[in-house]
């Protein structure tokens, strides 16, 4: 970018009759060595992801500040990370657990249940916030320009601490379930950990996009996420597991790409679950597409949100 001095010399009253708007004489020289235009007319496709690298320092600094904002001045502090997957766990323990009596394909219900509130914790948490990230920060993008991805991008990082540390809290319960004998089998499959993280945080990436990108025009679809989220987590295996399905709906649960994420993590650290290759290659294709569908809703919908917000 150039000095306000360089800038000021650029007029309409300097171009020649030709229409030409822009430098002329000893400036041209100096405005053709510009690296950075920014310009709302792009291609469908050119989601500048190569920006997010420049920006990492910023992405990093948003990431301290959203943890510090959500945690720093609250009594128990981040405390509440361990204490909410707890509080579910056993609420869903001792409804789904013993008052239904959902079987759990022999694995304590307890640590049954917090396996599949962990993930789901980290992905609503990320949706929800992702989704509302443009109409929240619109005062913040009206006075300084960065790429607008940014922001979603931090969001999903920011709640990787979070889930970190609701992963060692299920870790803790693990240890004391495998000594004590109680069938839970954790095998290699736990390397795969990174890509399960990985694609949640690519899912529900994709699926903030989406919902931040119509968000700016229908308002109402922000106070619909926090329940659609609520449906879907029942449409998820993470009260159930995925043996109760029946049959013939199996195909309409594979389309679903967390059912394969929350199945994989129950078998890599729990031993046992339904989940098969050809659902986990389901889920990753449907994530892929939410995630495309995504970049393309909110790159297209950042250029004029500021004159709808």
């Amino acid at each position: 970018m150039k000095s306000d001095s360089a800038l000021e010399r650029i007029s309409t009253e300097d171009a020649p009759d030709t229409g030409q708007v822009g430098p002329v004489g000893d400036d041209a020289e100096e405005f053709e060595e510009w690296t950075t235009i920014v310009d709302s007319k792009r291609p469908w496709f050119d989601f500048n992801l190569g920006e997010l690298w420049r920006f990492r320092d910023l992405i990093l600094l948003f990431v301290r500040r959203d943890f510090r904002i959500t945690y720093v001045q609250t009594v128990l502090g981040p405390l509440w990370l361990v204490l909410a997957p707890f509080l579910t766990t056993v609420v869903f323990t001792i409804i789904f657990g013993k008052v239904v009596q959902v079987p759990t394909d022999g694995i304590p219900s307890f640590v049954f249940y917090m396996s599949g509130t962990v993930c789901w914790s980290y992905f609503s948490s990320s949706v929800s916030q992702t989704s509302t990230v443009l109409i929240k920060n619109y005062r913040l993008f009206q006075r300084v320009h960065f790429p607008r991805l940014v922001m979603p991008v931090s969001l999903v990082m920011s709640n990787l601490i979070k889930f970190a540390i609701q992963f060692s809290f299920f870790l803790v319960f693990l240890v004391y379930f495998v000594i004590q004998g109680s069938g839970v089998a954790p095998n290699m499959a736990m390397l795969a950990l990174p890509l399960l993280v990985l694609h949640m945080a690519v899912l529900s990436l994709g699926c903030g996009l989406i919902v931040a990108g119509t968000a700016t025009r229908y308002r109402d679809l922000i106070q619909l996420t926090a329940f659609g989220l609520q449906l879907w987590m029942y449409a998820t295996p993470v009260v159930y597991p995925v043996s109760q399905i029946p049959e013939r709906f199996r195909f309409f649960f594979a389309l679903n790409p967390m059912t394969a994420v929350v199945e994989t993590f129950r078998y890599a650290f729990l031993g046992k679950s339904s989940v098969s290759s050809q659902d986990i290659v389901t889920s990753a294709v449907v994530t892929v597409i939410l995630l495309l569908a995504g970049l393309i809703m909110f790159t297209r919908m950042e250029k004029t949100f500021l004159d709808t917000a």
